[in-house]
């Protein structure tokens, strides 16, 4: 499809109804954004009798008058140019439109114009626009372009992020009631919610655990093997890769004990949506063999929030199935300036390729570089050998060498796939910047407040780490900025100890560290099988229970330390000591829970037995 790759079908086709003058008599009811720009036309009109008098008003409505007699293309730059003269350089700013103060309550009531512009585009299933849920034209197309962009046998457009994408999966492979499935232990709510949906039974595989960092990654060749095999009638095996911090693994060996065992393998590759996509990126899911796989566009592209992509490849899905679970799962009526972004995001690296990456990657080399002179913050990277440059000569990974490589003083780069690390960590995304510092004082939740004070968000943080995500959009300027947050903080950290305040250290070995990410079990690799159902736990069954004392109780509900929404603790499940551990020490350090009744932590809710 290399003639249309540069096309971005259903994005052209919103932007050929707002050209088109046509009149809505459809949803949304918003018409295109009339009722708003009607209250600030309103506004106007009271600010102008104000302040320029009778001449003035009169100027004004000639100009709108004239207006309506244009064609469309004039009707653009004439709405343009009303736009101009009403907002002056804020048009595109985020300012809102008030009045002369007397009267405002019409203008505060409207959207800055840059939204304006976008209700626009906020269109439904119309003529030329094509369906969703059906589609045979232009989101069939960009859909199609998807596909080959990515490297599937056929692509969905997901509206409700990757958590539609992972609920339409697992209700396709557990198409009867408690069907079982092999699902790694550390994943997003949304698999949960579609194990309960499903009425599904999981059996939960212990994640591999990088011993220098503490962080669990996913589950290791070994306990997959031992699974399928103790387990020949799962209906298929569901692991998340990269986790939040970036952290991979070879995904090709597993996949290839899920086809042996004629087990489909599905990823939820939500942090991923850019693997594959340049030399210096770790390979895709869906290029290890994965059968279907769910990718949020919106977390490391340029799609808006809520974007995501669900990627089908070979014969061990119910495509059909899969089709109106996806009917069931996302809104009757999506979005199509989310659709179109997707589309969009598709086009820029169909037409940009491996060079849409190099400003971002540039980014976080001047970081890191940066990072290097600032001692007290140190770098989460898989082998130390990744700290030094690579070997003279090094080529770089199939698809020839991309700008970011052979830029200015950039050495050339090694494959992530070949970085040097233990079995279990043998990938990490360059785009996730993982410090912490090295001093112990700062946890990762007091070095996350302290960059948010200097004017840098970050992705995340736990006990230790805080995660750092650039992107494509990244720039040196955005480096430069974080760079400039950690000097600051850590000369602000040398002056109070200078002065003789005490500063507690926070951190703890490998084996008492606990991130968000640690939801696992020691011992046995993979748990029995555990239901799930729709089912509430009744209020009278249950009781409040100090957290002190229950060891050994089963719960009433999830405990889901967020983010990244990583259930710590399923309803049903009976809890251990390691548990209670877990999340005193997560509690106290600030992270903040889902699911629970009691927020503060310091009860659970128990089933009576």
């Amino acid at each position: 499809m290399e003639h249309k790759s540069n096309t971005a079908p259903l994005y052209e086709a919103l932007l050929a109804y707002r050209d088109s003058g046509q009149r809505s008599f459809h949803v949304p009811g918003h018409k295109n954004g009339q009722v708003y720009r009607r209250l600030l036309e309103q506004a106007d009109q009271q600010q102008l009798d104000g302040e320029a008098g009778e001449i003035h008003r009169n100027e004004g409505e000639a100009k709108g008058k004239q207006s309506l007699g244009r064609s469309v293309t004039d009707g653009e730059d004439c709405f343009r140019q009303a736009e101009e003269e009403r907002y002056g350089n804020e048009i595109y700013g985020l300012t809102n439109h008030v009045g002369n103060g007397t009267d405002a309550s019409a203008a505060d009531v409207g959207p800055v114009s840059a939204f304006l512009e976008m209700m626009r585009l906020d269109v439904t299933e119309i003529s030329g626009t094509d369906d969703l849920h059906h589609p045979e034209g232009v989101i069939l197309e960009a859909q199609q372009l998807a596909a080959d962009c990515f490297g599937a046998e056929e692509s969905f457009f997901l509206v409700g992020g990757s958590t539609s994408g992972n609920l339409s999966l697992l209700l396709t492979v557990c198409n009867e009631p408690n069907s079982l499935v092999l699902v790694q232990r550390n994943v997003h709510k949304s698999v949960i919610h579609g194990l309960m949906l499903a009425g599904a039974r999981a059996v939960f595989l212990e994640p591999w655990v990088d011993p220098a960092s503490g962080l669990a990654v996913m589950p290791s060749l070994e306990t997959v093997q031992a699974a399928v095999q103790a387990y020949p009638e799962a209906k298929g095996v569901l692991v998340t890769l990269p986790n939040y911090y970036g952290m991979g693994a070879d995904l090709k060996p597993i996949a290839e004990v899920c086809h042996e065992a004629g087990m489909p393998l599905l990823v939820d590759e939500a942090h991923g949506a850019h693997y594959g996509q340049h030399p210096e990126l770790p390979a895709s899911a869906l290029s290890c063999g994965a059968d279907g796989v769910v990718q949020s566009t919106h977390k490391m592209l340029s799609a808006f929030t809520m974007g995501a992509m669900l990627h089908v490849q070979g014969p061990r899905l119910n495509r059909s199935l899969l089709r109106q679970r996806l009917a069931m799962v996302q809104s009757s009526s999506p979005s199509y300036p989310v659709m179109a972004s997707l589309d969009l995001a598709r086009r820029l690296l169909h037409t940009q390729g491996a060079s849409a990456f190099t400003a971002g990657l540039a980014a976080v080399d001047a970081f890191k570089r940066g990072l290097a002179e600032l001692p007290r913050f140190q770098l989460l990277q898989p082998g130390q050998l990744l700290q030094q440059e690579p070997p003279a000569g090094a080529k770089p990974a199939t698809g020839g060498k991309s700008e970011a490589a052979g830029a200015p003083g950039r050495p050339e780069a090694l494959p992530a796939a070949a970085l040097p690390s233990a079995a279990g960590y043998t990938a990490q995304d360059p785009f996730k910047a993982v410090i912490y510092d090295g001093t112990g004082v700062l946890s990762g939740y007091g070095l996350q407040q302290q960059l948010e004070v200097c004017g840098c968000v970050p992705e995340m943080s736990d006990e230790r780490y805080v995660v750092l995500l650039f992107s494509l959009g990244s720039t040196l300027r955005d480096a430069e900025h974080l760079l400039q947050a950690l000097r600051q903080i850590s000369l602000e950290q040398e002056q109070s100890q200078s002065l003789g305040e005490q500063s507690q250290r926070f951190t703890k070995d490998s084996a008492n560290y606990i991130s968000t990410w640690n939801n696992f079990q020691e011992g046995t690799p993979f748990s029995e099988p555990i239901p799930f159902t729709l089912q509430p736990i009744m209020e009278e069954d249950t009781t409040e229970v100090s957290i002190d004392k229950c060891v050994g109780l089963r719960s009433a509900e999830m405990v889901i330390p967020y983010p990244p929404g990583i259930p710590l603790v399923y309803a049903g499940e009976r809890i251990s000591a390691a548990m209670i551990s877990r999340i005193k020490l997560l509690r106290d350090e600030g992270a903040r829970f889902h699911g629970v009744s009691d927020t503060s932590l310091q009860s659970l809710k128990i089933i009576r037995e």
